[in-house]
């Protein structure tokens, strides 16, 4: 795509989040000066979140890593040394490769990040051809728990259709205005238009203050919701009698199971009204079509992956499954996402006996989350080397000092590795720690592809702009590590190359759609009539024979959070308060703190009070206040507000100060929420999920 004399324009996507916004990228001269929304974009139009509108100030930040170093002093020092990549290199693959001679693969653990991109596939493929199978990520906390509840429930992914007017729309568990803008924005129209509006969220957001019905829910406690809503839709007879006869199995399971989840029971324990949970379970039981756009929040505890399976089965008996208006199920060609898992991983690699010495083997989770180990048990193995020691780990993408719970002990587990290695683009609590810190490449300075799934299916690329000098890609830094590692044949000379090989399954090629990103997918409508669904009995699996079958629960069954006012009485007396968190648009994570437009519009962290509990606790706006657990405290700025209940606090997640300096870790443990979660059982059942969010705290002036 061309210009005047001298400027390129490519057409290329954000991936400074998870959710592929369509870009333009002015290049003159070799240098981007300018990326702006592009307006052909299907997903956001020409429109970019404060995210993507800063993606100049990342690639040309003077702080960006731009060299790869050394540790010289001791852990945590903050002494370098700059090294050529070849020594850096070197220096890893030796480290790496005589762990894996004297201790075995499996000592060597990899922790994935903010996947974004193409990053998860590389680094998969790499620990796959090294040998190790001890790949820890977030996944058992984001957005896997929806997408394998929805393969097992109906088998595909479901996205509210806004193309089509639905009659109710249903926000749970997400502030779409910071998170998910494209579908806020069409969200609003549809409200413009007609449709009712449902809010489940423990804070007033914007949508929350014109909603038909907002249900100001106690944090951790979407199951038992879901649960009494299938009761009244049930009891009062509103569910979709043809679609639950021909197209559903275990309906009369599902019917005996929830007569226990009567409102009453469920408003005890949700904090909210039987008369509230009622006329939300009528309202959307009898708005047809009807769309649950649902949101990350409902991922962060035991229950998570039994709540995501309770909504499936909301949508499914309302008859909403498949309908223009209701929830969509998009037509990715030649099932693009299995096939880039099989071409590009590499899983094959790996002997069935290696892969066996996973940490969690023996854990019985699904079949689909048995590829990762979970964060809490590589920290786990660190520490107390059972059943193995881990003496090494690689970081992509990740800042796990901030994102993983209980902080304290993944400090000391990464101060207890004999060697430690960070790809970043900017030195962070974690790279403070690490023997070898290497300089990555920002979206602007590689090439990939992408399929995002949160609100519409599209097949994108990104592509190279410009590079910086010294920054190199993931791609390169795996292809070059598997060089030295004896694995060459594993990995292509350039990743453009990777690239077209996978866009060879949809019948394009990297640089035709380099014209044309991105290549929009289809909506399918009432495709089980002639083909089924995807699950094992060809119909929508209310009550789930998979699950039943793997040792989990076939249905969903609400088990109450550690550390809240109704599993631990006593501890409430002590710490009388409930604890929340939510994303704000400036961040992703623990990025950005160190960029001057994101962080400008919210230099501190915030803790969230209602204006009651902060005059009993003679608390004011602005003071600086502990907040804490049995775990540790932490201190964050009070803003007084009554978008939360007077018995929960809002948290920032995920701080830290670039300000601070590498010799102080940046203040990695002052304002870290992570401080204050734990990392200990109970777990999801299914997925090994930790409690991050409802969970008793205290507060008090510093």
């Amino acid at each position: 795509m061309g210009n005047s004399i001298g400027r390129r324009i490519l057409k290329s996507t954000c991936i400074n989040c998870q959710f592929g916004c369509g870009v333009l990228v002015h290049v003159e001269g070799g240098r981007v000066v300018k990326v702006e929304g592009d307006p052909e974009n299907f997903l956001n139009r020409g429109k970019l979140c404060p995210k993507g509108e800063s993606s100049l100030e990342y690639l040309y930040h003077p702080d960006r890593l731009r060299h790869p170093l050394k540790r010289v002093g001791k852990r945590g020092e903050g002494k370098w040394e700059q090294v050529s990549w070849d020594d850096a290199l070197d220096s890893v693959a030796d480290n790496l490769g005589k762990i894996r001679n004297e201790h075995g693969a499996e000592s060597v653990g990899f922790i994935g990040g903010s996947l974004k991109g193409m990053l998860g596939d590389h680094l998969t493929r790499f620990s796959n051809v090294f040998g190790s199978p001890n790949r820890a990520g977030f996944q058992a906390n984001c957005m896997m728990p929806r997408t394998y509840a929805s393969e097992i429930t109906y088998g595909f992914y479901a996205v509210p259709d806004l193309e089509n007017q639905p009659e109710c729309f249903v926000a749970w568990g997400t502030n779409l205005s910071v998170t998910l803008f494209h579908t806020y924005n069409k969200a609003l129209r549809a409200i413009e238009k007609g449709a009712k509006l449902i809010v489940i969220d423990p804070r007033r957001i914007d949508l929350a203050e014109t909603a038909d019905v907002w249900l100001q829910i106690r944090p951790g406690s979407d199951l038992a919701l879901a649960l009494g809503m299938i009761h009244v839709i049930i009891s009062d007879h509103l569910y979709d009698k043809d679609f639950v006869e021909n197209w559903t199995v275990g309906f009369e399971k599902l019917k005996a199971h929830v007569r226990a989840y009567t409102p009453e029971k469920v408003g005890e324990i949700t904090w909210l009204s039987a008369k509230a949970i009622r006329k939300a379970a009528r309202l959307y039981a009898t708005s047809k079509p009807a769309g649950i756009q649902w949101g990350n929040a409902i991922e962060h505890n035991v229950n998570c992956f039994q709540t995501t399976r309770a909504l499936c089965i909301l949508r499914a008996i309302t008859g909403n499954i498949g309908v223009p208006g209701g929830e969509a199920q998009w037509a990715v060609p030649a099932n693009f996402h299995k096939r880039v898992s099989a071409d590009l991983h590499l899983a094959q690699e790996m002997p069935p006996e290696q892969r066996n010495k996973k940490l969690d083997y023996e854990e019985h989770f699904l079949p689909q989350a048995k590829g990762r180990i979970t964060p809490q048990t590589l920290i786990k193995a660190i520490l107390d080397e059972d059943p193995y020691p881990i003496r090494a780990v690689y970081v992509a993408g990740a800042n796990p000092i901030t994102s993983l719970s209980n902080a304290k002990e993944t400090y000391q587990a990464l101060n207890k590795l004999d060697f430690l290695v960070v790809a970043e683009r900017f030195m962070t609590p974690t790279a403070a720690l690490a023997d070898v810190v290497l300089p990555i490449a920002t979206f602007l300075e590689e090439n990939g592809v992408i399929s995002p799934s949160y609100s519409s299916h599209l097949i994108e690329i990104y592509q190279k702009a410009t590079s910086i000098p010294e920054c190199r890609s993931d791609y390169e830094i795996f292809r070059d590590l598997a060089k030295r590692l004896g694995h060459r044949q594993s990995f292509w000379e350039e990743d453009a190359q990777c690239v077209d090989s996978l866009l060879k399954l949809v019948g394009v090629s990297f640089d035709e759609l380099k014209q044309i990103n991105p290549l929009q997918c289809v909506r399918r409508f009432r495709d089980y009539e002639t083909n089924g669904f995807n699950t094992v009995s060809g119909k929508v699996e209310l009550y789930s024979s998979f699950l039943e079958e793997n040792g989990l629960d076939p249905l969903p069954a609400y088990h109450e959070l550690p550390e809240t006012p109704y599993s631990d009485p006593k501890l409430a007396e002590e710490y009388p308060l409930i604890f929340t968190s939510s994303k704000e648009a400036h961040f992703l994570h623990s990025q950005g703190r160190q960029v001057a437009s994101l962080r400008g519009m919210h230099p501190e962290p915030l803790v969230h009070i209602h204006p009651d509990t902060a005059g009993k606790l003679v608390i004011a706006e602005g003071d600086w206040v502990y907040i804490e657990t049995k775990r540790g405290r932490i201190k964050q700025k009070t803003h007084v507000t009554d978008e939360y209940n007077p018995r929960v606090i809002g948290v920032d997640y995920a701080w830290w100060f670039p300000e601070k300096g590498a010799s102080d870790l940046y203040g990695w443990s002052e304002s870290n929420i992570n401080i204050l979660t734990d990392n200990k059982p109970p777990y999801g059942r299914d997925m090994g999920t930790a409690t991050l969010r409802g969970i008793l705290c205290k507060v008090y002036k510093t």
